[in-house]
């Protein structure tokens, strides 16, 4: 039987500049999409997928999601006491057992390849995966599910992808594809951000990886890649051809909560799948978009 994807490394050191004023005090993973945190979809995708340990990769002014993830003795009692049932059931996706959600922290800005290296002693010698709470994939199964599924027949590195208009590229790390079966397709090469008269396909990086431990010794050089930081695409493109590597076409609905239209997107969507909000939020829709 080959190794099993346990653990997870989530980076949310960024400072949410997309976001002022509110992430000034407030950590943009904490922002709440309909009533949950940004930060708690990922998460309970993780579980799904069978993760048993999560890595936060966090920097100055990140101790609110510390504390999310902790017991809330005070506020528990107070709804314990008054039988708050429904509400107290609301919070379990925020409470683990002591050991399974970990920090470690990022002291730098020096890009994503730079933030999945600083959990390196976290994660060991095992494959990973890593997840980026901006990014919102709703599927059934969830993104992640699929993927250490998918590597489970790999045993090799994954990355999500999905289509993103031609003129885009640059926003992107882009896949350059080889031959495809069924969602998991060959990969020959990865391009951080390329132009898009230089794209290879319009296949993008979408935040959920599936990598082997071998990643840390590319990353341990340090080298500066586009922006001047530490990029994770460069690391990954140098396992290509060393190593299994296959991006795994995602079918399921992106929102790029990293983006305040994304963001808003994500909350009308999900609000309008509750059972419990629907019929009254669509009253709401329907008075400022009124249908002729």
């Amino acid at each position: 039987m080959g190794r099993k994807v346990k653990k997870v490394v989530l980076p949310v050191a960024g400072l949410g500049t997309r976001f002022l004023p509110a992430t000034k005090a407030v950590p943009k993973e904490l922002l709440p999409v309909v009533d949950r945190p940004l930060v708690q979809y990922a998460v309970d995708e993780a579980i799904e997928a069978g993760i048993e340990q999560i890595i936060f990769v966090t920097g100055r002014g990140k101790g609110a999601i510390e504390d999310y993830f902790d017991k809330a003795y005070e506020l528990e009692d107070q709804l314990a006491s008054k039988q708050k049932t429904k509400e107290m059931e609301s919070m379990a996706g925020s409470r683990h057992l002591a050991g399974n959600v970990t920090f470690t922290r990022q002291q730098e800005p020096a890009g994503l390849g730079h933030a999945v290296w600083c959990a390196r002693h976290l994660v060991g010698n095992e494959p990973f995966a890593v997840m980026l709470p901006d990014e919102l994939l709703h599927d059934t199964p969830g993104c992640l599910a699929q993927m250490v599924e998918a590597f489970e027949q790999t045993e090799g590195n994954i990355v999500a992808v999905l289509e993103v208009p031609h003129e885009h590229t640059n926003r992107y790390g882009i896949l350059d594809p080889g031959s495809r079966s069924g969602a998991l397709i060959e990969t020959k090469g990865m391009v951080e951000k390329p132009d898009p008269n230089e794209a290879p396909s319009d296949l993008a990086l979408v935040g959920r990886y599936v990598l082997l431990p071998e990643i840390f010794e590319l990353l341990e050089s340090q080298e500066r890649g586009a922006g001047g930081e530490i990029q994770l695409t460069d690391a990954m493109a140098k396992m290509i051809g060393t190593h299994p590597f296959h991006g795994y076409h995602f079918s399921g609905i992106r929102y790029d909560c990293g983006d305040k239209v994304g963001f808003l997107e994500a909350n009308v969507a999900l609000a309008l799948r509750r059972e419990d909000l629907k019929d009254r939020f669509t009253e709401v829709l329907d008075h400022y978009l009124p249908r002729e």
